[in-house]
């Protein structure tokens, strides 16, 4: 993988001793010359694996993490206890669990709130890295309240706040809204059909953002357009399946494809930065 580096510009003079940086002279800040400060940061990869095959390709191909789940056919649903079980024992990369007890709309009824509320509690006793959830009111804002609950629930794994984020009518005031709620990322496709049409507004709510969350982009990321992404979107958190349809018309995250998507995404940001 390629280092990124984010660039900073300070208005300062450093000082050095021995030649390795040392503290900031404060004294000379009024006639000093702007400085470039490096920090950093490399992308990040996290594979949609849909079954045991795909989450093992995902770490053979060298990918930072997974969010399992199944059914991508319809958009994804929380595992099996059984799955959970085999990926937990078979990979070593960070597990980020999908809680989503159907396909449909992100307004869950009591009965299915409470069996997302027994599916985190599942992740962490299994000692998942993290989960990923969405619940929404029938306005299509976000329901404070039960992601509250949800996020004390989850405490300490980290929470990501899936592409029930894209039929939100108002992003940024959502956006402020999770920061405020402690939400770590956003899965979004910038509210489009995928994450290169909606890449501006990613990188615009990745600068409101300032660092407080995380923009994870994803939606329809191929190695056709992860360039394209890593440009203009601003953001250094992917998420793509890399999915390929094998003879049983069954779908598998595949190896030779999630490499290619991080390899073009390296170069991009080794580029740019």
């Amino acid at each position: 993988m390629y280092c990124g580096i984010q660039v900073i510009i300070l208005h300062a003079v450093i000082k050095s001793k021995d030649k390795n940086i040392g503290m900031i002279d404060t004294n000379l800040l009024q006639d000093s010359q702007p400085f470039v400060l490096m920090k950093s940061r490399t992308p990040l990869f996290e594979v949609c694996a849909n079954g045991l095959q795909s989450a093992i390709n995902a770490q053979l191909a060298g990918a930072d993490r997974i969010e399992l789940c199944e059914n991508l056919e319809v958009g994804g649903v929380t595992p099996t206890l059984e799955l959970m079980i085999k990926v937990r024992e078979s990979i070593h990369l960070p597990i980020h669990v999908l809680i989503r007890p159907r396909a449909g709309d992100f307004n869950y009824a009591e009965e299915e709130f409470q069996i997302m509320i027994e599916s985190i509690q599942t992740c962490k006793n299994l000692k998942m890295e993290g989960v990923v959830f969405g619940v929404l009111h029938d306005d299509f804002s976000i329901d404070q309240e039960r992601t509250a609950q949800l996020m004390s629930l989850a405490f300490p794994l980290s929470v990501t706040f899936h592409r029930a984020f894209d039929v939100v009518i108002d992003p940024v005031e959502s956006l402020h809204t999770l920061i405020k709620l402690g939400v770590n990322r956003i899965l979004t496709s910038g509210q489009k059909e995928n994450a290169l049409l909606g890449s501006d507004l990613i990188s615009k709510l990745v600068s409101i953002a300032e660092d407080k969350i995380t923009l994870l982009a994803g939606g329809g990321i191929t190695e056709d357009n992860i360039t394209a992404i890593v440009k203009q979107s601003g953001t250094h958190e992917f998420h793509f399946s890399a999915k390929k349809q094998l003879a049983d018309n069954s779908l598998v995250s595949d190896t030779e494809l999630i490499r290619n998507i991080c390899r073009k995404a390296s170069i991009a940001y080794e580029k740019m930065y």
